[in-house]
């Protein structure tokens, strides 16, 4: 499970990462509102842990811009300890649950299995698709027409943030902290690496989709014109 966490106690969150991550979760923090609901917008989050209190954005308009961006990743609210005020917006606003501070690490690991469970009973279609591909993110399954390719982790986390972002462009600083983290020293050159594996394998299957780069912004993905040699 992926997890994303908002919230500006750094050393807190730090902290909650790496129980997280002992049991088993990937864990991406956002330490301000603005930064957090670019996140969550991307779509790749299985659960989204949300404080109120936050710098540049509250919480609540976080929720309420999430929603209304039909973004249905599961959200867990993080309020103040008695704010039944917080509880009630929060839920009213499409919270799926909420966590009064301080809270014990316990019941945040008994909340995020439990919305595990609500999420695996509901049943839908979770392919991708632009053009002539198909991609499954819970199998890796890459697809054009009858051939398919088993992607690596990484290819399919990238494919996927192009796949949800298809029509805009990509930057490259949001490709690395989606997929190696805000404190990796990975560069540039790293996702150029995913881009190659990824455009040989959209070559391989004799998909007409196109990744293009657009020179110090990042990638997105296209359909050469008809008659046109792509580049």
């Amino acid at each position: 499970m992926r997890i994303l966490m908002v919230e500006d106690e750094k050393n807190m969150a730090e902290a909650i990462q790496q129980v997280l991550k002992k049991n088993n979760y990937t864990v991406d923090l956002a330490f301000d509102g603005e930064y957090g609901l670019d996140c969550g917008l991307s779509g790749i989050y299985d659960t989204i842990i949300l404080d109120i209190m936050l710098p540049k954005m509250d919480g609540i308009s976080i929720l309420q811009q999430l929603r209304s961006n039909n973004v249905a990743t599961p959200v867990i609210l993080l309020t103040a300890k008695g704010e039944t005020e917080d509880k009630v917006r929060g839920l009213n606003c499409g919270a799926d649950d909420y966590l009064a501070k301080p809270f014990q690490m316990e019941e945040l690991l008994a909340r995020l299995r439990a919305l595990g469970r609500r999420k695996g009973e509901i049943h839908f279609d979770n392919i991708l698709r632009f053009k002539d591909i198909e991609f499954n993110p819970n199998t890796l399954d890459l697809r054009c027409k009858d051939r398919s390719f088993r992607l690596t982790l990484k290819e399919g986390q990238l494919l996927e943030l192009l796949l949800k972002r298809s029509g805009m462009v990509l930057p490259t600083t949001a490709v690395i902290e989606k997929l190696w983290g805000f404190e990796t020293e990975k560069e540039d050159s790293h996702v150029q690496v995913y881009v190659s594996f990824l455009r040989k394998k959209l070559t391989q299957l004799k998909s007409i989709v196109k990744i293009k780069a657009l020179r110090g912004a990042g990638y997105y993905l296209t359909v050469p014109e008809d008659g046109k040699k792509d580049v």
